[in-house]
């Protein structure tokens, strides 16, 4: 199981031209690009570079020419074919991009030719061009380089919402975060450290524990040796306020029970499926034979609070998720938040068997 930061695949190198590397197009017809295809579920081969005609953007699109994509966790559940509404095979999968708008379609009133733009979809973004809504693009702010644009939007807004927008995030209240080196891990820790006093719990392996107490973990805990729950209690007897739960499993009962009365877990991935480079039918189903279930009435007996955050099924939600990225570049531009890019591929480097 991965947790590094997010790694960037760059569609168009910086120093190359923002005009794209496409062959010549007969008249009338749009020139080539290159995309990275999703040709079957299963590992890495499974991923190659293809060319492909982006047209025309229709009313209310944009036409980006990409500079730089986003590779996430949910990338490879994607790629394992382990995320429901997927675009029939072969599709483009990527989730976020940044690059420069090259034409802007009918009915846009608010983005222009040249604007810098980090971009939010469901898939279809690890392409060199690319045609999405405008609603579906941010603008960038001063200073922020199309890497960091790439690996802003699927880590930050995630994190965000789930410690302010479901877990309240205050004061002098504890969080345990998983996968505390990974996209979303390193985007709360600096998000939590935008309030005052808060202790910061965080699972990683052991090479990373002086990065994560670096950046502001008080309790790195190695989940390869330790019992996470015992660290914490050793520290937290009555537990903490907000666990950050990407795992799914069994993992989703303990975090449940290491919450303080008023505590949220608020589950946001399975990454327990993920064992190797393609689909496991044992793990999948060891995993959701685990799944924490639990009623109304006990929810109540206990005073927590067991909520449910997935960024992929709110792309509908743009005045939402607008606010959110709004408030992300204002913590950009104050300093308070930074995107950690772990490495940077362009598609020629991408390793293909």
């Amino acid at each position: 199981m991965s947790s590094e930061p997010a790694p960037v695949a760059e569609a168009t190198p910086p120093e190359q031209s923002l005009e794209p590397p496409v062959k010549a197009a007969s008249s009338g017809e749009a020139p080539e690009h290159r995309a990275l295809v999703l040709t079957g579920f299963g590992g890495y081969e499974k991923v190659k570079v293809q060319t492909r005609r982006s047209g025309s953007p229709g009313p209310g699109e944009l036409s980006v020419r990409v500079r730089a994509c986003g590779l996430n966790f949910a990338d490879v559940m994607m790629r394992q074919g382990l995320y429901d509404r997927l675009p029939s095979l072969p599709f483009c999968p990527g989730m976020e991009c940044a690059g420069t708008v090259c034409t802007v379609g009918e009915e846009v009133r608010d983005r222009q030719v040249g604007d810098k733009v980090m971009i939010l979809a469901r898939t279809g973004l690890w392409q060199e061009v690319v045609n999405v809504p405008a609603v579906h693009t941010f603008l960038m702010p001063e200073g922020m380089s199309f890497e960091e644009a790439a690996a802003l939007p699927v880590n930050y807004i995630t994190a965000y919402m789930i410690l302010f927008d479901f877990g309240n995030l205050r004061p002098n209240q504890s969080v345990l975060i998983h996968m505390a080196a990974g996209g979303v891990g390193t985007a709360a820790i600096q998000l939590c450290k935008t309030v005052e006093n808060v202790t910061i719990f965080g699972t990683a392996s052991a090479s990373k524990h002086d990065s994560l107490k670096e950046s502001g973990v008080a309790h790195p805990i190695d989940y390869r040796t330790m019992d996470y729950v015992e660290e914490v209690r050793k520290i937290s007897p009555k537990g903490v306020d907000i666990v950050m739960d990407p795992l799914g499993g069994s993992d989703t009962s303990k975090a449940f029970h290491l919450l303080k009365p008023m505590g949220k877990v608020i589950t946001y991935g399975v990454a327990n499926l993920i064992t190797g480079q393609k689909k496991n039918l044992m793990t999948m189903a060891k995993t959701w034979w685990n799944q924490f279930s639990i009623n109304a009435i006990q929810l109540l007996h206990h005073n927590k609070a067991v909520c449910g955050y997935d960024l992929g099924n709110m792309d509908e939600e743009y005045e939402l998720i607008t606010g959110v990225v709004l408030k992300l570049i204002n913590l950009y531009n104050e300093g308070k938040i930074k995107p950690k890019i772990d490495s940077v591929w362009s598609f020629d480097q991408v390793s293909l068997n």
